[in-house]
């Protein structure tokens, strides 16, 4: 059933909407009933340019209608199946379909609608409009359920002109009425003028489109080099840590076997000498009975005799070569092994240090570039506002906390736990996140930066001023030069100096730029770093000199 109803709408006129009746197919490749499609071109003999009603190309001149013998026996085929009944139920309009105005009883869909008859007609109820010279300048167009908005609610008239004043359609009475004097023109002119507006934001979309899917496409093969180079990279890795695992086992294998060759020299030599040792100590107990003995002969003559006949004593040679080592014996061979650890965990660690260097640019690569441009900048613009609870008491906070001024006396300010209590700086109230960009207007010296939360608020030493240590970020700005400092490494900057200075971060990247702003953008310093917490902005300044968060324009 689902295909004879496909084969029903397949072969119906787009004009009648009913099956085609004598086809003909113009040359775009689109069929008609040959008196549809005659009817339609008539419309066209005075312009000369002839149009098909689905695709709309157009023909020049009048195309020659030839009967398409191939439609015409699919049409009657389809006729003989007894189908058209059912699928004329489909013809009927519905909830959601616009209804012929004209039908009675049960109404028939609208296949179009006539702007100044504000009417709609089904396929029969329309054919006057095609045949008749009556309705040649009435406007067609596809069925609406909205016809009535065309209908002056106040004076019951077509609305024919637009109001360029308020910016509505209007009926011609309204001219005379409410917008008397206003600016007016028919409602087709401000079309024409709109469609050439439309034609070019179209023009500009597809542009911007085409661009998009470019960088998309870009983006997609980077995805894909990022993937092969990082397989790749596993893959070689792991082949290099498994030679580096199998040449250090071979090692502690050669380490191991040199010890026990060595241990087992040892060992040897010192048997050696114990064996001398042991034969020493017998011919020494040997003669200690001797003398044992004669020491106890009782015959003077007797011991005076056997007395010189005793050996002379000779001292051991190997005595005094021994000396005893306890547990030293390979302490040296321990120390270069552990020397070859600390080194290894060296190399390692830097190598790391570099793999993760070369995986925070990658990240980079994949994030959308600086802007180049101060419109491009101001798209991320951020409203900074000061903490007061932050504020050294020598600072005097205004324009709703937006202004900073260093006083020579002190303010009446609690105490509270965030406020500096040696520098003269201030932080912003907010943490700031993903990418942000303000300007600070300022006079004098003054401090441009950005700190953790955490910063220390107390002392007067690096921990706490901004630049001074590895929780701050920070941009010197003196009369005629700048210095950039983080943790307490200062760079001196030969550039321009500009009352306005334009901060860009992008927390996500890990870049923080300074910028002098006039009537271009002049890069002063960059940082590309990793951000481990949000950042607050702040400000240091110099005695009688102010800075100020301004929006900019």
């Amino acid at each position: 059933m689902e295909e004879n109803q496909l084969n029903q709408e397949t072969l119906s006129c787009s004009i009648c909407l009913d099956l085609v009746k004598n086809p003909v197919t113009i040359p775009c490749g689109h069929s008609y009933c040959m008196n549809c499609i005659k009817t339609h071109w008539d419309k066209g003999d005075q312009e000369g340019i002839y149009s098909c009603p689905q695709c709309r190309e157009t023909f020049t001149p009048r195309p020659v209608l030839k009967k398409n013998t191939v439609f015409a026996a699919l049409v009657d085929q389809l006729k003989k199946t007894g189908l058209q009944a059912a699928d004329a139920d489909l013809r009927y309009a519905g909830p959601d379909d616009v209804a012929c105005d004209f039908c009675t009883g049960r109404k028939l869909k609208a296949t179009k609608s006539c702007l100044v008859c504000l009417a709609s007609y089904c396929e029969k109820h329309l054919q006057p409009h095609y045949d008749s010279s009556a309705f040649k300048k009435h406007k067609l167009v596809e069925p609406s359920k909205n016809l009535q908005e065309n209908i002056c609610s106040r004076h019951n008239e077509v609305k024919k002109m637009f109001c360029r004043t308020d910016q509505k359609c209007i009926c011609s009475l309204c001219l005379m009425d409410e917008h008397k004097g206003h600016n007016t023109v028919s409602a087709a002119v401000e079309r024409t003028e709109r469609q050439k507006e439309l034609e070019e934001k179209q023009k500009k979309i597809q542009q911007v489109l085409q661009e998009k899917e470019k960088d998309m496409k870009l983006l997609q093969q980077e995805v894909e080099a990022i993937n092969h180079s990082a397989d790749k990279t596993v893959e070689d890795s792991e082949k290099i840590f498994t030679e580096l695992i199998r040449l250090l086992q071979k090692r502690s294998s050669d380490v191991k076997q040199q010890i026990r060759s060595q241990q087992e020299t040892e060992v040897s030599r010192v048997k050696d000498v114990q064996e001398k040792l042991e034969q020493e100590i017998t011919e020494l107990k040997r003669k200690d009975a001797e003398l044992e003995q004669l020491s106890h002969t009782e015959d003077h003559n007797q011991f005076l005799l056997n007395y010189p006949s005793l050996p002379a004593l000779s001292e051991s040679t190997h005595s005094s070569s021994i000396k005893v080592r306890r547990l030293r014996h390979f302490e040296d061979v321990t120390a270069a092994v552990s020397e070859l650890r600390a080194e290894l965990q060296d190399v390692l660690r830097e190598t790391w240090k570099q793999s993760s260097l070369t995986l925070t640019e990658v990240d980079v690569l994949l994030s959308e570039s600086e802007p180049v441009s101060r419109d491009g900048f101001l798209k991320y613009s951020c409203e900074i506002a000061l903490d007061p609870n932050t504020a050294h008491k020598w600072l005097v906070l205004s324009r709703e906390n937006k202004r900073v001024t260093r006083k020579a006396q002190h303010q009446s300010y609690s105490s509270h736990p965030e406020r500096f209590t040696h520098w003269r700086q201030v932080l912003s109230s907010e943490s700031l996140t993903g990418r942000c960009y303000w300007e600070v207007e300022k006079r004098g010296s003054v401090y441009v930066a950005v700190a953790y939360k955490n910063i220390s608020r107390a002392g007067n030493g690096n921990e706490s001023l901004f630049g001074g240590n590895d929780k701050s970020w920070a941009l010197d700005c003196h009369q005629n030069h700048y210095k950039f400092g983080h943790n307490n490494i200062w760079t001196t900057i030969k550039s321009p100096v500009s009352s306005r200075v334009g901060v860009f971060l992008d927390h996500r990247a890990g870049i923080l730029s300074f910028y002098n702003v006039s009537d271009t953008m002049t890069l002063i310093h960059r940082v590309q770093t990793t951000f481990t917490q949000p950042l607050h902005a702040g400000i240091w300044v110099g005695f009688a000199c102010h800075a100020e968060f301004c929006e900019p324009k």
